[in-house]
């Protein structure tokens, strides 16, 4: 069984190409031309051992909101389309990283349905780099709405905003892993509902 999701997305603003496999090793392979963003996708192919490749260009020249928004759409999308019908999947899963002074906990459930908490601590840099710092946020909402899971995301306390983004995607990345993973007891669909 190869679980692996590929999503071409072209608008006037964004040309992008997304392609994720949950089964893979950690290699990654992206280029947005935002660098911050670039490395946050690095981590959670890395940290996930997801095969991520995720290529966009975008209009860089207005500002990274289209290019980091479409990306994270395509991801999700991928994502989804990766985990099939969810037979056999472990489905609920939680991971806490630290970062130094910064915690990150995650839970995740692969249900189908998308919401999303969110809770970073106040007063953040607004940008790392060129970076809009709050658009951690935005990548989360436009993941779990193609994704169509929910997301809880949890930042107690930090005060590095390089720290407290990337424990972030780092726990994602973590949390996504182990509720993706093949749970070997499990023969259907873990829900009641016998679909997610």
């Amino acid at each position: 069984m190869t679980r692996v999701g590929r999503v071409e997305r072209t608008t006037k603003e964004t040309s992008v190409l997304v392609e994720i496999d949950l089964d893979g090793t950690g290699r990654v392979d992206v280029a947005t031309g935002v660098g911050f963003f670039d490395h946050m996708l690095d981590q959670l192919g890395r940290h996930g051992l997801f095969d991520l490749t995720a290529k966009t260009e975008g209009d860089l020249h207005i500002d990274s909101h289209h290019t980091i928004e479409d990306t994270a759409l395509a991801l999700g999308a991928a994502f989804r389309q990766a985990l099939g019908d969810k037979r056999g999947i472990v489905r609920f899963a939680n991971a806490s990283v630290p970062l130094d002074e910064a915690l990150a906990q995650v839970t995740v459930d692969l249900s189908g349905r998308p919401y999303l908490v969110h809770r970073e601590p106040e007063g953040m840099a607004p940008m790392i780099g060129s970076y809009d710092t709050t658009m951690t946020r935005h990548i989360l909402e436009s993941f779990v709405a193609q994704a169509q899971v929910a997301l809880h995301v949890h930042v107690p306390y930090g005060r590095n905003a390089h720290h407290i983004v990337e424990c972030q995607f780092k726990a994602l990345a973590r949390a996504l892993r182990y509720a993706s993973e093949i749970d070997p007891r499990q023969t259907g669909v873990p829900s009641t509902k016998g679909a997610l």
